[in-house]
C-alpha cells in the first residue's frame, strides 16, 4: 500500500516565501517517497510510514525556521501495491 499526501506550506512574515520552499522541497527529496511538484501543492506518494516522517520532518524545520506558517496536509485514499 502506497500512501498519498497532497502538502502544501505557506510562509507567511517572510521576503521571500519561494526560497523557503525551495528549501523545504530539497530536504524532502532526501526522502524514499515520489514527489511531483504542483503550482500550489506537492504531492508525495510512499511507504506511510515514510510519508508520515516526511510530514513530522517538515513540520518540525517549518517550526524552527519561521515564526509564522501555515502547512495544508491533504491524504488521499492510499494506493494498492
Amino acid at each position: 500500500m502506497k500512501t498519498i499526501a497532497q502538502l502544501t506550506y505557506i510562509p507567511l512574515e517572510t521576503h521571500n516565501p519561494r526560497e523557503k520552499v525551495q528549501e523545504l522541497l530539497e530536504h524532502l527529496a532526501q526522502f524514499d517517497v515520489q514527489i511531483e511538484v504542483g503550482y500550489l501543492a506537492t504531492t508525495i506518494i510512499g511507504h506511510p510510514d515514510v510519508v508520515f516522517e516526511a510530514i513530522q520532518e517538515l513540520y518540525k524545520i517549518m517550526a524552527v525556521e519561521s515564526s509564522k506558517f501555515r502547512f495544508h496536509v491533504e491524504l488521499l485514499s492510499p494506493e494498492a501495491g
